[in-house]
Order: C-alpha cells, then structure tokens, then sequence
C-alpha cells in the first residue's frame, strides 16, 4: 500500500533527485513486467524505470510554485500489455525548505500620533507575509524586531503594533521619526531569512502650549490727527503650535484711556490688531498705557494645570502733535437781527482758537461764495459780524454764510463754521386788499344791504397774528353812497346807502376803503373797490350792463379785456398780410 511520496524541493545535487519505488507483486524479477507511470509532470518533471519502477525529479521544483503532484502508476505485461493489477494513485507532495524571506505588505509605511501621548500608545501595525509553508517547521513564522528607532517607540514580536516607548514626546523638540523595522521567519531564530520596513512617523499637534508675546513692553506711535477705526499697532504673540490650536484671541484688560481702544485678531495671521475709537489729541493727552492679554482660542483642558495659558504686554502710544486749524467753540451760529437795522450794527460774533500749544493768532473772514450780495461781514481780529446792507424780512428770511478762521503763521490751515442770521420783523408793511374787487349794484337796491365782502393781506407776520381794522376813508364820508361795515374777523362787508341808484346818471363809483393793522408802528393805506350800476330783476338779478361792466361780472378784468383785443388786432394784421401776397400760377 503506496499512495504519497515526500520530494524536497529546491534540490542541488548533479543527479536526478531519487523520489521513490514502484513494485507489484507480481513481479517475479525475469522482465517480463513493464512499469508505466502517467498524471502531473509525468514524463517531463518525473520518470520511471519502467523495469525497476524507480521514480527520479529531472527538474528542480519550487513549493511555492507548485505543492503537490498527482501521479497513477501500473505494470504491465511486457509481451501482452495486459495490466497485472488495477492503476494506483499517488502523490507526490513537495517538503517546504526555508527558501523565501518575509516581505511587507507596505514600504513604507506613513503613520502619525499625537504628540504628549502616553507610554504605550498604538501608532500603527504593519504585517509582514512569507512564502514557505506555514504548516511545515518554523520556516513561515515570522517575529518582529525594531533595529531602527528606539528609545521612541517599540514594535510587538508576533503582532507587529508599533507602539510609543517614551512617554510625552514633544512635537516642538522633534516632529518626524524614522522606524526601521524587521520581520525574520524561523522564529527569529539564528539562520532565518529577514526583510524589513521603513515606518515614517509623524507627531501630531495638540494644544500644548500657550502663546508667549516676544515683548514685554511695545511702543508705537499715532499722528493726533489720525482718524477713529484706523490701526494704531499691531501685536503678534508666537505659539509653538500650528493650525487651529495656534489661533489666538486679544484683549485689553487695562487702559488709561477708557473706551478710547478696541483690539481685535486678525485670524490670516493671528496678529493683535490695536484701532482707534475716538480723537486723539497731543494737547489734552500725550500718551497712553494700554496692558493687553493674549489667550489660546482652543485650549486643550489636558494641559491646562501644565503651564499658564495666558500671556501679557504693556503697550505704550505716543501721540504725536499735528499742526491742526483753528477750532470754533461751536459747531454753528445763530444770529437774529431786526430787519430795520443800521448798516455797521454788530449783530453777534464767532470765536475761535489754535488748539497747538503755538496758540498762534487768528483771523476771521467770510467766505463771499456764501454771501455774494455783501450782507454781512465779519471783523478779521475779533470775530464781530455786522451788516454791510439794510435788509428786508419779507425778501430773504433768513441769510446762511460761513465764517472762515485762519491761522494767522500758518494761512494754509483754515476752518469753517455755519453762521445762520434770522432777519426778524418789523411792522414795515401796509395792509391791502387780499386780492383785486370790482363788484356791481342793483339800481333797484335797498339801503344797508351788502353787495361785496373784503379781505385783507399783509407781507409782516407779527408774533400775535394780523388783526385788520376797516373803515370808509374819511373824504368819502360826506354824502357817502356807501358804507364799510368791519366784520373783526379780517374782513368787511360793503354796504348801500341809499335805496336806488341809476345807471344813467352815474354808471360806477369808487369806494375808497381803509385797512389799518394793530401792530406798532401802525401801518395802513387805502384801497379802492370799484362798484358797477346794473339793471336787474325783483329778485336781484343782473340784466343789463355798460360793456365793461358785463365783461368785469363775467370773471375778467379790464387788463384781461385790453390783452384779448390786442391778441384779435395782430392775428387780423397777420392775415391780412397773407392774403395780400401775390399767387404764383405753375
């Protein structure tokens, strides 16, 4: 009973490599039996003496390329090639020698850990494979060793887990390790085959550490002139640490100056931007102390009771003096004058200074695009305006000029200041009529009734309001046909006197009414109201007029009458010259 062959594979020798022998029993050792061997590699890797049945390997053979081999063997009647007995399988099985190393899945391999991490910390595995057969001596068990990389980190013999062997290692004092390390088959045992893998490790940051100002005291320097949100200084704290747990935050917790500074982080480069909230002023304050505290954004609560997590400076700004224009003591006027005031009165004055510790003197002009009638001028040493023309409030109420101040050292650096003269009133107006009256009376009219009511208009505007006063003027009173009755509401009714008038006898009259007003001085005029006579029915309805008066009852006035009938003349004058040119006939 036969059925498996053992070959060694990767022989040597000059000779052909002796696997085994085949024998039948019915062999009788007189050649009359022939040995016939078929399957894989017969004929070609393995032969047979086919009168002895041995079995030779012609060829070299690999394990790891082929393990095993299936053969089936028979004998045979040499003269009758009749089988003597059933064909046998075998097998001939390759004996694994250690002939290959172990290999890497990776080379090489890049990992990172956090840095500060303590003793023991897996960073990576790798994993080394070999050829051999794993079921056959030691030849395919494979150990790791670390040849490259100690103290910092250890390698597990039959795992291959990489792991820390310091505690707490420090990115900022070396970051990138380099770790050779070698897998040996055999056990590791003396003679075995190695390979070996290059693992670049990387520490990775952590917030372990606070931001430091290189400084403890700055100094900068600001012009008093400059303008509030502009930056005045800039800080940059340094942080061992990179990315997000290098961001940092700003902040004042001390000035001399209350509200004067805000600080904000610019986060491209994480400096501490210093800007301006109001006015600076080399005359008022020359300097400023400002203690400004930096602080991580992120802190990492692990290494909080390590080390202090915040930092402070002193930051010292010098104000630098601007030679600045003279500054008004208001940021505006306003003057009131009476409308009847003398050319030259004073009616107020400006007043400003040279905020320079020069105190250099001023000078005060106006400024004529404002004023381009002369109205006003202003005395250049002492700041006094005064009138130049007479005034009139019911022409301009009011009269806007500005004020020009002047370094007397320095002409180039002026300032302005608005300067607003109310022209106040004074009762320089008389009354008159609200508008144009022309009315007409009934020649059958009763005494005493109305036939026109008036009003009244005045240009002033006195602080109590108008109150008008209507009368018949006084020449008009003798042998009056009518009368001004005074409502004292502003308005008057215009009454008859006599029970009929004729229109053929007298077609109009003219009634001369008074207005006075009830301011002081009092002022009044007389104002004519013309009064048409018409024939009209019993119940007061006009009929028959004088043409102008018809013209006048139907809404237009004389004037309006004239300009239509000029308006006729030149468009009759106007044809009459077109039809006079001579025709041409083609």
């Amino acid at each position: 009973m036969w059925n498996q062959f053992f070959l060694l594979e990767e022989y040597t020798g000059m000779d052909h490599q002796y696997v085994g022998k085949l024998h039948s029993d019915g062999d009788r050792g007189d050649g009359s039996i022939r040995y016939v061997l078929t399957g894989d590699g017969a004929g070609s890797l393995f032969v047979i003496d086919e009168n002895s049945g041995d079995i030779h390997a012609t060829k070299r053979l690999d394990r790891e390329e082929k393990a095993y081999y299936t053969l089936r063997a028979k004998a045979v009647n040499r003269i009758t090639n009749t089988s003597l007995e059933g064909e046998s399988e075998f097998i001939i099985k390759i004996h694994d020698i250690n002939d290959n190393e172990p290999k890497f899945t990776k080379d090489p391999y890049f990992t990172e850990v956090p840095e500060m991490s303590p003793l023991g910390t897996v960073v990576t595995q790798v994993t080394a494979t070999d050829a051999d057969d794993p079921t056959y001596g030691n030849s395919a068990r494979v150990v790791y060793s670390i040849l490259q990389g100690q103290p910092y980190f250890s390698v597990e013999p039959n795992t291959g887990v990489i792991k820390t062997a310091l505690p707490n290692m420090d990115r900022e004092t070396k970051e990138n390790y380099v770790v050779v390390i070698q897998a040996k088959d055999m056990a590791g045992q003396m003679g075995g085959l190695s390979g070996t893998t290059t693992v670049s490790i990387t520490l990775s940051d952590v917030n372990d550490n606070p931001p430091r100002f290189p400084k403890s005291l700055y100094e900068f320097k600001a012009p008093e002139s400059t303008e509030p949100g502009s930056t005045v200084a800039v800080l940059r704290a340094t942080d061992a640490d990179i990315g997000r747990n290098a961001e940092m935050n700003y902040r004042i917790t001390s000035s001399d100056g209350p509200s004067m500074f805000d600080i904000s982080t610019n986060r491209s480069t994480q400096d501490g931007v210093i800007t301006l909230r109001k006015s600076l002023d080399f005359e008022r304050k020359r300097s400023y102390t400002l203690r400004i505290q930096v602080e991580n954004s992120n802190p990492d609560p692990r290494f909080l009771r390590y080390a202090a997590t915040t930092d402070g400076a002193t930051v010292k700004l010098i104000v630098e003096d601007v030679d600045e224009p003279p500054v008004f003591d208001r940021v505006g006027y306003v003057m009131e004058v009476k409308e009847d005031v003398a050319v030259g009165t004073i009616i107020g004055s400006v007043s400003a200074t040279d905020p320079d510790s020069s105190r250099s003197p001023v000078r005060y002009s106006i400024d004529r695009r404002t004023d381009m009638d002369r109205v006003l001028n202003v005395h250049p040493g002492n700041g006094s305006v005064f009138m130049l023309r007479t005034l009139d409030r019911e022409d301009i109420a009011w009269h806007n000029v500005s004020v020009i101040a002047t370094e007397f050292n320095n002409p180039r650096l002026m300032s302005r200041v608005p300067v607003y003269v109310r022209v106040l009133d004074v009762n320089d107006n008389a009354p008159t009529f609200a508008t144009y009256y022309e009315t007409f009376v009934c020649e059958n009219a009763k005494a005493n009734q109305r036939i026109q009511t008036v009003s009244a208009a005045d240009a002033d505007e006195p602080i109590g309001g108008h109150r008008f006063f209507f009368s018949l003027a006084h020449e008009a009173s003798v042998k009056a046909n009518f009368t001004v009755r005074d409502n004292k509401d502003n308005t008057a009714g215009i009454l008859t006197r006599r029970n009929s008038y004729s229109r053929l006898q007298r077609s109009n009259y003219l009634v001369p009414v008074v207005i006075s007003d009830s301011d002081f001085p009092m002022q009044s005029s007389t104002n004519t109201l013309t009064v048409h006579v018409c024939t009209c029915d019993r119940e007061g309805n006009m009929q028959l007029c004088n043409q102008e008066a018809l013209v006048l009852t139907a809404g237009l006035s004389t004037g309006a009458l004239m300009a239509i009938i000029f308006c006729v003349l030149i468009l009759l004058t106007y044809l009459n010259a077109s039809l006079s040119q001579p025709t041409i006939v083609h």
